[in-house]
């Protein structure tokens, strides 16, 4: 079976307005459900790093940044 690689796009800023709107009845749920995804996808890669040394590089530390505009 051959590998077959699919491109995907999106608008993300109407993505976010819709799972904004549509998806959450307070912009702060959504936030803290970013939050909270971001966090779990860190913890994942740490534990799977501990089989598979060379899944991230950098520093080690891993970061959730959250800018304002």
């Amino acid at each position: 079976m051959s590998k077959e690689t699919l491109a995907f796009q999106t608008e993300v800023k109407q993505l976010l307005h819709l799972m904004i709107h549509s998806l959450y009845s307070n912009r702060d749920i959504f936030l803290r459900e970013l939050v909270s995804n971001a966090s779990d996808a860190c913890d994942k890669l740490r534990v799977e790093a501990l089989q598979k040394a060379d899944l991230y590089e950098g520093d080690g530390e891993l970061k959730i940044r959250l800018a304002v505009d």
